[in-house]
């Protein structure tokens, strides 16, 4: 089985910043694409950024210019640097990874728990 485990959520002020942790476990042969997504109250999660393994990144327009993403493939570890956070940020990110397991083939796709983010004004 494959575990994704984020963290560095918290409570912080607009214009503040926080710096989200997510290590997958497990029975990992490979990781192609990691990725951060996230939920607010009543809407549907949305992708925040993504970063394949040889560090191409895709990042929301909403978030451009304020997230980084970065990742660590030694460690199997995806980061999120959010700095001139607005209350608008505030949601539960989630971590995303497709994962080649151990005597696979094939890639799926895992989630962690969830970090709660709040922004506030």
């Amino acid at each position: 089985q494959v575990q994704l485990v984020e963290s560095g959520g918290g409570l912080v002020q607009a214009g503040g910043s926080l710096r989200l942790f997510c290590v997958a476990s497990g029975s990992i042969f490979s990781i192609k694409t990691m990725g951060w997504y996230r939920q607010a109250p009543g809407k549907q999660r949305e992708l925040v950024a993504t970063i394949t393994s040889g560090g191409s990144t895709n990042y929301a327009d909403s978030v451009k210019g304020r997230f980084t993403i970065s990742r660590d493939n030694a460690k199997n570890t995806v980061y999120l640097q959010m700095n001139v956070l607005k209350p608008e940020d505030t949601a539960v990110y989630y971590c995303n990874a497709d994962v080649i397991r151990t005597g696979s083939l094939y890639e799926y796709a895992y989630w962690g728990q969830g970090t709660q983010v709040t922004v506030s004004s």
